[in-house]
């Protein structure tokens, strides 16, 4: 059989039969086809959440890190640099093994809430770095003008310092968000389903890796492609005329 036989996606992942639609596996099983959309799925799904925690938590331990609360700053350096010196995969291993024999609540939850956790920490810290460097990009009159006009310190950073640092780091923010794409492969380390254990047992099954591996990679490039479109669709309807960064 050639390395390129396509047909591999049409097999039944329970019999090795070769079906007349990709689509339309035999009794509950699916074809190789299903099987890594099916992942693809969970690779986009654990991806976003993940992302969704990251942003939120990096955004606010970098604002902590610039604020004149010494507590807040503190507990915003300690928090990047925690996760940031701790290897991915290891996290990865903390959070599902470690964390919920320490804490009894984790233990109910499902491996790939535990994996969004894992993965959106680790990139928190990432975040937080771009966030504090956006806040310390603008002038510092830009603060002191907020607070001159009466405006209290949250106030000065949600009406005043955050929209324009948010613009400065939309780009480093496009990297993250497409690494964490690429970061979620580590999700097989736990089992689950994501395109990257589909690629390693598919290629086990059918001896075809040359052409599972290239599919997940595929898969893998355009789920990053377009996350670099929205972003850069994002940067150009927000960007203000003059910012630092503009054209």
């Amino acid at each position: 059989m050639s390395t390129w036989d396509w047909q591999v996606f049409c097999k039944d992942t329970a019999t090795g039969d070769i079906l007349p639609s990709c689509f339309a596996a035999g009794g509950k099983e699916l074809t190789y086809l299903q099987w890594m959309l099916h992942a693809w799925g969970w690779t986009l799904s654990v991806a976003l959440m993940a992302l969704l925690v990251a942003l939120v938590v990096g955004s606010v331990m970098g604002i902590f890190r610039t604020t004149p609360r010494r507590w807040l700053v503190a507990l915003g350096e300690t928090w990047t640099e925690v996760f940031r010196n701790i290897p991915l995969i290891v996290q990865i291993f903390l959070w599902y093994h470690v964390l919920p024999a320490l804490f009894t609540p984790l233990r109910g939850l499902p491996s790939y809430i535990l994996v969004v956790f894992a993965l959106g920490c680790f990139t928190s810290a990432r975040i937080s770095e771009q966030v504090k460097a956006g806040i310390l990009t603008l002038p510092r009159g830009q603060r002191y003008a907020g607070l001159a006009l009466g405006l209290t310190l949250p106030q000065t950073y949600r009406f005043v310092l955050l929209p324009m640092a948010f613009r400065i780091v939309i780009p480093p923010m496009t990297s993250e968000s497409m690494n964490i794409i690429k970061n979620s492969s580590v999700a097989f380390a736990v089992s689950i389903t994501e395109l990257t254990f589909f690629a390693m047992q598919s290629a086990e099954e059918t001896s075809r890796p040359i052409m599972m591996y290239s599919a997940a990679t595929l898969l893998y490039f355009i789920s990053a492609f377009a996350i670099n479109r929205i972003a850069k669709f994002i940067e150009q309807r927000v960007q203000v005329p003059g910012m630092i960064g503009s054209k």
